[in-house]
């Protein structure tokens, strides 16, 4: 299944949803106009939205996701590999390292990533 395309102020929407599911939509209303400053509408608007393109779903007024944080994430990363770096993951690995010093951790997260592709 294809991961919808999520916009920035949809994905900050989203991010409450995942720290917060199932969440009712009203505690939505209010978490956004605390989080966002969005309006009931607005937050209903998106709610409606995005359950049309099938990132969530409301049912009885419980919101659920229907898409998890890491395939976005996902989605989203190889989306920019792809349109910047024409596809290359060590060219986006050598542009994104070369203005960011890692630290010891960094790398060896990183490998350990690696070496799982490797068994």
């Amino acid at each position: 299944m294809e991961v919808p395309k999520i916009f920035e102020s949809e994905y900050r929407f989203c991010e409450i949803l995942w720290e917060n599911e199932p969440v009712t939509s009203s505690e939505l209303v209010r978490l956004c106009s605390e989080k966002l400053e969005w309006k009931k509408s607005t937050t209903y608007t998106v709610i409606r939205r995005l359950s049309e393109r099938g990132v969530l779903k409301s049912e009885d007024a419980v919101v659920t996701s229907l898409v998890s944080r890491e395939d976005v994430q996902s989605a989203e990363s190889a989306e920019v590999v792809e349109r910047t770096f024409s596809g290359s993951l060590p060219s986006f690995i050598a542009a994104f390292t070369r203005k960011k010093n890692l630290s010891e951790q960094e790398i060896d997260e990183i490998q350990k990533i690696i070496d799982s592709y490797k068994d």
